[in-house]
């Protein structure tokens, strides 16, 4: 049921709890949203509730979720964008994320999908918001994208509406990235490279936008035959925003690692690990999911960590 009301505050709100047939765990669908610690589009609160900004067809929106029983969240949505977000709730959620072909035989895996039965794929339908954070952590820390992200959204992106927590930003929509002048991305700690990426695909932004409406093969390809994106890329956005729960991140710096320590308890390369999920597709990127999810993803750590590139001016 979708009811639209003014909140406390006099604005506008519209609201819907999800009733799903099939358990739903807010914290693991939606986790791997979040781009970092820190992250203007995202703030999760100590009760469970999760607040979020996207920028919508429809204009910007500010929604809070909260988990109301093991087949219940309710979203609150504030902005122009509210209604659309709504109505796309069951996706975001991982409605239309079908796991009923998946049959490990592995006990980490078949007890670690008997313990988190809620853990769903997203699809938030949203391109340009999962390419270009996926961007600009190509070849990089995590701990510098984030920040970049960070910089980038709240310079240049818009204020969110509703009762937002403090500090949260809409992310910029597609004219605003194009626009985002070269300096900017140089003190963001952005590269040439992955800067000239960002702006390319702003510029083809419809383009990449009507992924939705492709197959995960056709979708991959219209995303890599941008100049810049590549297969891990293109995957890092098939898990957000097209839902899809084959989507293996190869080129990962640590991925196949980790699936080999894990798994096998052995270090493997990706294509070993390719080799080696075969049998598990279409449900490849669900098995690190439910990996990382469990507890029980697992690299030792060897050797020296990778130096963080300062790209800024001093």
């Amino acid at each position: 049921m979708k009811n639209r009301i003014a909140d406390d505050m006099g604005d506008p709100m519209t609201e819907r709890v999800l009733e799903s047939a099939r358990p739903v765990d807010l914290a693991s669908t939606i986790g791997p949203l979040r781009h970092g610690p820190g992250d203007p589009c995202h703030s999760a609160g100590a009760d469970g509730t999760i607040w979020r900004t996207s920028m919508m067809p429809t204009g910007p929106v500010t929604y809070l979720l909260d988990q109301l029983g093991a087949h219940q969240i309710r979203c609150r949505a504030w902005g122009p964008g509210a209604a659309e977000l709504i109505d796309g709730l069951g996706d975001l959620l991982g409605e239309t994320d079908d796991s009923s072909t998946f049959a490990p035989e592995d006990p980490k895996l078949v007890d670690a999908h008997r313990r988190h039965p809620g853990l769903r794929i997203p699809r938030t339908g949203r391109v340009l918001e999962s390419l270009i954070p996926a961007i600009l952590e190509q070849k990089v820390t995590g701990k510098e994208a984030f920040r970049a992200w960070r910089v980038l959204v709240t310079r240049h992106g818009t204020d969110a509406p509703g009762p937002a927590p403090t500090g949260m930003r809409v992310p910029p929509t597609a004219e605003q990235w194009r626009m985002v002048p070269s300096w900017d991305f140089h003190r963001a700690g952005v590269d040439p490279k992955r800067s000239s990426t960002v702006v390319t695909c702003a510029r083809f932004a419809r383009q990449l936008e009507g992924c939705t409406g492709l197959d995960s093969a056709g979708a991959r390809a219209r995303l890599m035959s941008i100049p810049g994106i590549g297969a891990w890329t293109a995957a890092e956005v098939g898990q957000r925003a097209l839902g899809d729960a084959d989507a293996l991140s190869v080129g990962d710096f640590h991925l196949s690692g980790v699936i080999g320590w894990t798994m096998l308890g052995r270090p493997i390369d990706d294509a070993e690990m390719v080799a080696y999920l075969e049998p598990l597709r279409p449900h490849r990127h669900r098995v690190v999911r439910l990996l990382e999810v469990s507890g029980q993803a697992f690299k030792p750590r060897f050797g020296p960590r990778i130096t963080i590139q300062d790209h800024r001016g001093h």
